[in-house]
């Protein structure tokens, strides 16, 4: 018997249907979501014991300050009213510690949502969000005497422009023009500051101190520019938020600008091991002062330029030996 090479053919019945792949579809084969992971009950278990911890003390605390007083009282009264006058200006005290802290976080807040609410109105072009944006921006500046009139003339674009990037680009070029040159001078007063005692003062980590103290002192001065000068636990979340923004923009690597800024006093670098570090020092703190304005800057960038570091760097030092600086 031998076989034909070919295709095998089998006759159906004419009767006979066949099923429709599109009404009776497979099965969805796709795997389930993985299940959401809890936070380890380790961790639970250490935030408690920290707050635990601090509500015994504070109890220890208290329970000592209340007996040592009414054993003071028992000595001798007026020492014991001297010590509860003394107390109660501690607390007073320390609610306006609290008080400054929160209302400085407050504002820092209030940086973080006109940022957002900017980029979300340009990004949808809502000529409503747009206009509250524009006079809550305003509202920021009103109480400045020297800021008086731009504050109005944003007020009136505001009202009669029907183009919500238009209103943005007026109150970015209107109010934060001056503010962000006034931000630049800062950041080149601190550069400058940095690169001179790296330079001339040959102590052992007195460029670190230098650039440290500098550098917080550079970041405060540039949120109190803009608006939102923080406490001390305000000043931590400051640093915290522009060091998280040079972490998520790379700029704490070398960069185009930071690069060029550098290598543009090579020279200067080889004559001068002392002033290269300077310069290097200085390049950083500039870095570090730019992305604090793009951080304190109640809008984001987009009609006006962003500060160049080298631009900063070169102003910074060409006035290095400047009666003013």
């Amino acid at each position: 018997m031998t076989r034909t090479k070919g295709p095998v053919i089998i006759d159906l019945d004419e009767n006979v249907q066949t099923p429709d792949p599109f009404e009776n579809p497979l099965p969805d084969q796709t795997p389930p979501p993985p299940a959401m992971v809890r936070a380890s009950s380790g961790s639970v278990f250490v935030g408690w014991f920290w707050k635990l911890l601090a509500a015994i003390v504070g109890f220890a605390i208290s329970v000592a300050v209340w007996d040592f007083t009414i054993a003071l009282y028992a000595r001798n009264v007026v020492f014991g009213w001297i010590f509860t006058a003394l107390l109660v200006a501690l607390g007073l005290g320390v609610l306006k510690f609290l008080w400054t802290e929160v209302s400085a976080l407050r504002r820092l807040a209030r940086m973080d949502r006109l940022q957002e609410a900017t980029q979300l109105a340009s990004n949808s072009d809502d000529i409503t969000l747009a206009k509250s944006t524009a006079k809550d921006i305003a509202n920021l500046y009103k109480g400045r005497s020297e800021m008086r009139g731009l504050v109005k003339d944003v007020e009136t674009a505001a009202s009669d422009s029907l183009d919500a990037k238009g209103v943005l680009a007026k109150t970015e070029a209107t109010l934060l023009s001056s503010l962000d040159a006034a931000a630049v001078r800062e950041i080149e007063r601190a550069s400058r500051t940095v690169a001179t005692v790296t330079t001339l003062v040959p102590l052992a980590f007195a460029d670190v101190t230098a650039a440290l103290v500098a550098n917080v002192r550079m970041i405060r001065n540039i949120a109190e520019i803009y608006g939102g000068r923080g406490g001390t636990l305000g000043s931590w979340r400051l640093m915290r938020s522009v060091m998280t923004h040079l972490v998520a923009t790379g700029a704490v690597a070398i960069g185009d600008d930071w690069f060029g800024s550098v290598l543009g006093s090579s020279v200067f670098s080889k004559l001068s091991r002392r002033f290269g570090e300077g310069m290097v020092n200085g390049a950083l703190t500039a870095r570090v002062g730019k992305a604090a304005v793009e951080v304190c800057r109640p809008m984001p960038f987009e009609t006006l330029e962003k500060p160049s570091v080298s631009r900063i760097v070169k102003n910074a030092y060409t006035g290095l030996f400047d009666k003013d600086s």
